[in-house]
Parts: structure tokens; C-alpha cells; sequence
């Protein structure tokens, strides 16, 4: 990685600015965090800054307000999360710039910790205002990026703040380049993609990225059901893509002049309710019915995936086999899971949904590498330069 981190620049006594992601799904309910992995992710970062005595200040967003405060995302829980997890207490503030979040910031002592309130109550965030920048930028002498899952956005606690600051990689973010870029530069081979989910289009990139680099390919989800129409299959009512049936031949054509063995299922679990409560069976997928919908990937798939998986040294899987929230549309989605633990090879799991479902599996600290980020990663392994790491600054 060609980026500064903190390891490089002298963070004793300076204020340093870190931008987290610490979106964390909430209970409605109660308020209560139902999932602190992000905020786990980022604690090495913090945890190195309070040791070697930095001011912390920590700006993250949460959720979607309309650049307004809403109390359901204010950012209190968070910072009582985190200061059980530091066990040192974390001070918070009702707006993220301005006079209070200044005078804050101008108070902490060395290896304090501040979290400054959601991003996102400000319009100018997402639009990546100068002003707002600037105010970022005034709390602290140093800024760190260590929010992954936000570095294909171009706001303005991201690149805009870094036009002012020695800008520098934290932690979670130079592991994440460090493992995807992996990957992407020198896979141990055979190296194989595990791509699921509902639609092509979202994958479109990835695949003509890694076309050339990987081995084998296996095609899984509501998207194998536009890849099986493009080779003539009858797909029922399944969810397809109309404009994308043909760059799925396309796909599947340089595969082949790649000599990439890119798999498709050979059965499928099809039902006509996409609910917990309707029937269902499994055919080959010669015999999909015209009333019927692709759910999961059968169990012949399943055994063809597994018996090629085990040849692999280096496996990235991204998206769901099937519809995974319901249960018994879950278990091609689960058998992947199972299977990879057990692989000797490198395993690398997508964000988003698919690191979702490993931890809701409890099997994340079984995988070599589960990124943080959902659209982030795709960004990255599709090729495309991600603003918040280029806004940092180059080793010389």
C-alpha cells in the first residue's frame, strides 16, 4: 500500500481526526446496538491513538437522516458502547461542528476520546461541502481515515476534510487494501470467486475485473437465474435482469476465452411464495416450471460447488445462494459457509450482506478475512479508484 498510516506521522498530543464507520444496526425498539462489529473493527486504531497519546476525536455517520438531527440516530448508544469496550469513558457532542464540538475538542487531554454526533445531520456531508470540511478540519491537526465502508464516497468528513490535514490510513483501512488488494495482485492459485445475490448488474464489474485472474467461477443466487436464460433455459418466474441477459452470455463467453471453468447450477430449489410459509422442490434446471421462481441454489449444485471448491488455495465469495432470510431458502447460502471454514485456502468474504450472514452464523473468525465493507469492496475488486483512499496522502 503506497498510503501514509499512522504508524508514519507523530500523533503525541496532536488532535487527531478519525473517520469511522460506526452505522450499526440498531433495535427500534429499545435503542439498544444488536451488532457492535464495526465498532470492534476500528478499536486497534483508536486503541494505538490513546496509547501513544493522542487527542481522539471520532466522526462517523449513522443511518439516513435528511441532513437534519432525528433522535433514533443520534450517536449516544455508540459512544456507550464504545467506552465499555475502551473501559474509559468516551465524551460526546450535539453537533458535529460549530462552537460546542470546537470548545470539546480544544478541552481533551492526551489519550482522551471524543465522539463527535452523526455526520449526517448536515447536508453538506454527502455533498461534500467545503464549509463543512473546513469545520471538520478546525477540530483537529491530523486526520485518519479508518472507515472503509465509506471510501467510495466522495463527503466531506472523507475527501474534503483531507484537503486540510495530514490525511493518513488507519488500521482497519490499511488491512482491508492490504487483504482485497491480495486478492486482486498475487491470489495463491486456484483461486476461485463464489458470486451471489439477486442481480448481475451489481456484479457486472467484479466479474470482467477478476475474469482474467481467477481460476474458476461459481454463479449462485437470483443472478444465476439471468445466466441460465442467456444459455436458453426457461427460469420460470425468476427474478431476471432483461437488459442484462445479454452481457451475461458475454460473461460467460470470456470466461471461456480465459479458460475460466465459471459454473452454473445444474438444480435449484423453485417455489411459487417466496415466504416461509410456501411449498417447495427441487428440479434440474431443464425443468423449471413457467409459474415457479429460482429461491436456492439444490443439492447436486451444492455438491458440484463443494467438490471444486476443495481444489481452491484462495476463495473470495460475495452474495447469498439464495433468498438466506428464509430458513429453508437458506441452505445453499449455509453449506458455502460451512464449507469454506473447512477449505485450506485463503477465504475472503465480501462485505455487506455476506459478512451479515458469516457473523450471524458465528463463523467470521473462522474465515482468513471478512471486509468490512459492502459497496466499498465491490468498488475496490471491480477496478475503480475509491475516493476516500486516494484523498490520503502517498509514501514518498
Amino acid at each position: 500500500m503506497n498510503k501514509l498510516t499512522i504508524r508514519d506521522i507523530d500523533v503525541k498530543d496532536k488532535r487527531v481526526l478519525v473517520r469511522v464507520d460506526f452505522n450499526v444496526p440498531m433495535n427500534e425498539g429499545t435503542g439498544e446496538i444488536t451488532d457492535d462489529s464495526r465498532i470492534r473493527a476500528s478499536l486497534p486504531t483508536i486503541q494505538y491513538l490513546i496509547k501513544n497519546q493522542a487527542k481522539v476525536i471520532l466522526c462517523s455517520h449513522m443511518g439516513r437522516p435528511k441532513g437534519a438531527p432525528e433522535d433514533k440516530y443520534r450517536l449516544a448508544p455508540v459512544a456507550k458502547r464504545l467506552a465499555e469496550l475502551l473501559d474509559k469513558p468516551v465524551a460526546t457532542t450535539r453537533d458535529c461542528v460549530g462552537p460546542e464540538a470546537e470548545q470539546a475538542a480544544k478541552s481533551l487531554k492526551s489519550g482522551d476520546v471524543l465522539l463527535l454526533e452523526n455526520l449526517r445531520f448536515h447536508v453538506e456531508e454527502e455533498k461534500n461541502g467545503p464549509e463543512f470540511a473546513r469545520g471538520l478540519a478546525n477540530l483537529a491537526e491530523i486526520y485518519v481515515d479508518d472507515a472503509f465502508g465509506t471510501a467510495h464516497r466522495a463527503h466531506a468528513s472523507i475527501v474534503g476534510v483531507a484537503q486540510y490535514l495530514p490525511a493518513v490510513a488507519g488500521f482497519l483501512l490499511e488491512k482491508e487494501l492490504v487483504n482485497l488488494g491480495g486478492i486482486l495482485t498475487n491470489p495463491v492459485h486456484p483461486f476461485a470467486a463464489l458470486l451471489g445475490g439477486a442481480k448481475v448488474s451489481d456484479k457486472v464489474a467484479l466479474m470482467e475485473n477478476v475474469i482474467g485472474k481467477v481460476d474458476y467461477m461459481f454463479i449462485g443466487g437470483g443472478m444465476a437465474a439471468t445466466f441460465l436464460k442467456s444459455e436458453g433455459y426457461e427460469v420460470g418466474q425468476s427474478l431476471i435482469e432483461a437488459d442484462r441477459i445479454e452481457t451475461a452470455g458475454d460473461l460467460l463467453r470470456k470466461a471461456r476465452e480465459n479458460n475460466v471453468n465459471l459454473i452454473l447450477p445444474v438444480d435449484v430449489v423453485i417455489t411459487d411464495e417466496a415466504s416461509d410459509k410456501g411449498s417447495y422442490q427441487v428440479v434440474n434446471v431443464k425443468d423449471i416450471p413457467n409459474d415457479k421462481k429460482i429461491v436456492d441454489i439444490g443439492p447436486e449444485t451444492v455438491e458440484i460447488f463443494t467438490g471444486e471448491l476443495k481444489k481452491c488455495k484462495t476463495v473470495f465469495w460475495n452474495g447469498p445462494m439464495g433468498i438466506y432470510e428464509i430458513k429453508q431458502f437458506a441452505k445453499g447460502t449455509v453449506a458455502m459457509a460451512q464449507l469454506l471454514i473447512t477449505l485450506q485456502a485463503s477465504t475472503v468474504i465480501g462485505g455487506g450482506s455476506t459478512a451479515d450472514m458469516v457473523y450471524d452464523m458465528g463463523l467470521a473468525d473462522k474465515m482468513t478475512f471478512v471486509s468490512t465493507g459492502g459497496g466499498a469492496s465491490m468498488s475496490f475488486l471491480s477496478g475503480e479508484k475509491l475516493p476516500g483512499v486516494e484523498a490520503l496522502n502517498d509514501k514518498k
